[in-house]
């Protein structure tokens, strides 16, 4: 791994990837590597389905362990002998929610080489930054993003393009084209990775010429860019080791085996959708539902179709979810859609949850309407993805309790590969007690190899030997002494309004109890007299008729003038991340012309 860190820097981090006493290269997991693990399900269940995947038609493919562990032999095999891909390389894609693209990423890591995937709803010149910023040497581009990625790539007057990518190989589409055809240079390869010249075939033969080493836990498997609203993005490095050591808490956490279906309904350029519903049945021999785009008039048909146990969301998923109910209803059918009942969903466990910002209102009204477990989570691309959950033990009315009677739902408890504190928000390294706010703070198996060539990054994130997360947060502990956590918000969305500081999420709650309000979102606004002051974007229900006056009213109502919100900005869109995350900062603009205005109450 390319790494550019001072002496001190590389020791706080060897700190950070401490649990319970073992550094991180005192292996949590039995395997040698992902290829080991998806070799040994090959052959203990080579007849098992390990995938399923409906494209936006609605067409399903399905490939058992054995077909799924072939295919990606080949692939690998392609890579190797016809693109010169090596471990320690890097390959990125442009792509989207497809078994071809998990054959790649699988490919890359029988090898040894890592994947930096693109988010196609980001703008062309952030792309083409992570693309050059990831020194990939190849993009696997689909088709239907082929024009865009040449565009890219090549760059421009105002843009330099990514001169370091070598070759464009297109997936799908129809061979001919003027790039290599990942479908057609796939035929009549071998389905055994490249053994030694007398056949051998084991997996922990030399790689091609002999002159690679086999593929270790060590090595690079993904360098995911950080989705924040300010500042250049930053690469997260993870290895092969991060993706399996996080995927076994995750499994151990939420009670997933190997005779259980998850379904995929994130996309996967992310850290949840990659890890979560892809690594974590694959790590117990389960299976998975991988799905071209959520689609909420599919969701529960698909779910009883495929017998599926356990699915991973955002919270904004959960609100299409009850619009798509409240509609279905009105047309006289159930809650779930057509005539699909509560019987049908036997076999359904529980909603994974996180990524977002989950309201109390939110997971209230969605326990109400489904009477489904929300197991409700917490983690970043920096702890590889999930850090903690509610527990699955709880009982309905103690997840409920947590959930809805404390301001915010409860992030849960860490799970096994790490530990969770809370430290002083101003990064002196004081360690917080009960209930005392201040910075997120992980540290143990899963915490990343850090941010990819950014040593003053690295330096701050690191200094007081954790990973600092940049939200706020607290815990409380139950009767048994046990942590749950809570996240209060974004500390650089904190508003500092004359030197007192509240958090976006306690406004945003009064916001979303005033009938009408849809989606109410707390903004920091520069203003002369306070620095910063309160401002609320507010998105209503459809026919309701709110006037600001009336939001300002009843706010201040339940708070002091001082927390309250001063203005009320309407609209329509509202600006989130891949993985549904409210991107608040980007909404600053829009209350420029309170700058000069002197609030009184």
């Amino acid at each position: 791994m390319m790494q550019d860190m001072d002496s001190l820097t590389e020791a706080n981090l060897y700190q950070a990837h401490i649990k319970d006493g073992l550094p991180q290269e005192m292996r949590k997991v039995p395997f040698r590597n992902i290829r080991d693990l998806l070799s040994l399900h090959s052959k203990a269940s080579g007849g098992k389905t390990f995938l399923i995947f409906y494209d936006a038609t609605g067409e399903r493919q399905a490939l058992s362990y054995a077909e799924f562990n072939a295919r990606v032999h080949q692939a690998a095999n392609f890579m190797y002998e016809d693109l010169g891909v090596r471990r320690g390389d890097r390959v990125a894609t442009i792509a989207d929610n497809h078994i071809d693209t998990v054959l790649i990423y699988f490919a890359c890591w029988v090898i040894g080489a890592a994947v930096a995937p693109q988010n196609v709803a980001e703008d062309d010149r952030r792309i083409a930054f992570i693309l050059r910023d990831s020194e990939a040497k190849l993009c696997f581009a689909r088709t239907e993003y082929l024009e865009r990625a040449e565009s890219i790539i090549e760059g421009g007057d105002d843009d330099e393009g990514a001169p370091n990518i070598e070759a464009i190989v297109e997936v799908g589409g129809t061979p001919g084209h003027r790039y290599i055809n990942f479908h057609e240079a796939l035929a009549n390869r071998p389905t055994t990775f490249l053994g030694d010249d007398s056949g051998a075939k084991a997996a922990d033969m030399p790689l091609g010429d002999g002159t690679a080493a086999t593929a270790t836990l060590a090595d690079e498997a993904l360098l995911v860019y950080t989705s924040g609203t300010t500042g250049t993005p930053k690469g997260v490095i993870l290895s092969q080791y991060n993706l399996l050591v996080d995927a076994q808490g995750i499994s151990q956490w939420q009670a997933i085996t190997g005779n259980q279906r998850m379904m995929c309904v994130l996309p996967i350029h992310h850290v949840n959708g990659i890890v979560v519903t892809i690594i974590t049945p694959l790590y117990v021999g389960g299976s998975t539902v991988l799905n071209r785009r959520f689609s909420v008039s599919h969701f529960w048909g698909r779910i009883v179709r495929e017998g599926v146990n356990v699915v991973s969301v955002v919270p904004t998923l959960l609100q299409f979810l009850i619009e798509y109910s409240q509609a279905e209803l009105a047309a006289g059918n159930t809650i779930f859609g057509g005539a699909i009942s509560r019987r049908d969903l036997t076999q359904f466990r529980h909603f994974i949850c996180g990524a977002g910002t989950l309201s109390v209102k939110l997971a209230g009204e969605f326990s109400e309407i489904f009477g489904f477990t929300l197991l409700h989570g917490y983690g970043l691309s920096e702890s590889t993805c999930f850090s903690c959950f509610l527990p699955i033990s709880l009982s309905w009315e103690a997840n409920q309790r947590w959930l809805l009677d404390h301001g915010y739902p409860s992030i849960g408890c860490p799970i096994e590969p790490n530990e969770m504190a809370i430290f002083a928000a101003d990064g002196s390294g004081k360690q917080l007690g009960e209930g005392e706010r201040g910075e997120i703070c992980i540290r143990g198996h899963n915490v990343m190899q850090g941010y990819f060539k950014r040593p003053d990054a690295n330096a701050e994130t690191f200094k007081f030997q954790w990973f600092r997360s940049g939200d706020e947060g607290y815990f409380q502990r139950d009767e048994a002494g046990r942590q749950f956590f809570f996240i209060t918000g974004r500390i650089k969305e904190l508003i500092n309004r004359g030197g007192v500081k509240f958090s976006p999420f306690d406004i945003e709650e009064v916001l979303l109890g005033i009938d009408g309000v849809k989606v109410g979102l707390v903004i920091g606004f520069q203003n002369d007299y306070y620095g910063e002051e309160v401002g609320a974007y507010v998105v209503l229900d459809d026919g309701a008729t709110v006037e600001a006056e009336t939001i300002l009213a009843r706010c201040r109502d339940v708070m002091p003038f001082e927390k309250s919100p001063k203005a009320v900005v309407f609209g329509s869109e509202i600006p989130v991340t891949s993985t549904g995350k409210y991107q608040r900062l980007k909404l600053q603009k829009l209350f420029s012309q309170w700058e000069q205005t002197q609030f009184r109450p």
